[in-house]
């Protein structure tokens, strides 16, 4: 694969065999950050569990100390004082028939969807549309729950959602490179401790396969994982 002039430069940087102590994995990618915008860090792990068995699903969501640096858009179904709740929350779009009219009329312009669990029935609809997207609520994630405006709150302040991918691999935007390393570093162990304590009882064997962190227009640094239980 042919890479530009900025991208070669900031590869010179790191050492594509070795695995780097957290901070200083941070701080490369910080310093080989080179595009005009204020790019995101992201996170790619690779676990040695097969996401085939239901048994080995690894899945749930995180507050990061630092938040994402994103402004995000959060839907909420719910009725009444829920409703009520989630708007004094901040959530952008709030309702229930109206705003299953609204999705399904093409309005997906929100990062985020919660619902209480009255919900449920109604939201179920909107499956081939939210699913393919990452965006239907679900348990797990705490975006489906009676408390719409805690989760309104969270999501604002920096929740994200983790899970498997087909390949094994978990992919996670955790702040942009404007944090530095040190808070990139803080969010980064955050997710790492919820990953950790989210392995599978059916497992046998090596957990954590891989680490590697990467900004948007940079190369990837690879992560020495052993500290977090490889």
């Amino acid at each position: 694969m042919k890479h530009g002039k900025k991208y070669n430069e900031s590869a010179k940087l790191i050492e594509r065999a070795k695995l780097y102590d957290t901070t200083e994995a941070f701080e490369l990618a910080v310093k080989g950050s080179t595009a005009k915008f204020d790019e995101t860090v992201e996170v790619h792990i690779r676990l040695g569990v097969d996401s085939r068995h239901a048994d080995q699903q690894v899945r749930g969501a995180v507050v990061l100390p630092n938040g994402t640096g994103k402004n995000v858009r959060v839907a909420v179904f719910a009725k009444g004082d829920a409703a009520d709740a989630a708007k004094e929350a901040g959530a952008e779009l709030v309702g229930a028939e109206d705003l299953l009219a609204e999705v399904q009329g093409g309005n997906l312009d929100f990062d985020v969807c919660i619902a209480s669990p009255d919900m449920m029935g109604l939201v179920g609809r909107l499956g081939k549309v939210l699913g393919p997207r990452g965006l239907m609520p679900s348990p797990k994630a705490g975006t489906v729950t009676p408390d719409v405006a805690k989760a309104v709150t969270e999501a604002k302040a920096g929740k994200i959602e983790y899970r498997l991918d087909k390949t094994n691999i978990i992919h996670c935007p955790i702040g942009k490179v404007s944090f530095g390393a040190e808070k990139l570093t803080e969010n980064f162990d955050t997710l790492m401790d919820a990953i950790v304590k989210a392995r599978p009882a059916a497992l046998k064997g090596q957990y954590i396969k891989s680490c590697v962190v990467a900004t948007t227009m940079g190369p990837g640094v690879k992560i020495n994982s052993n500290k977090y239980g490889a």
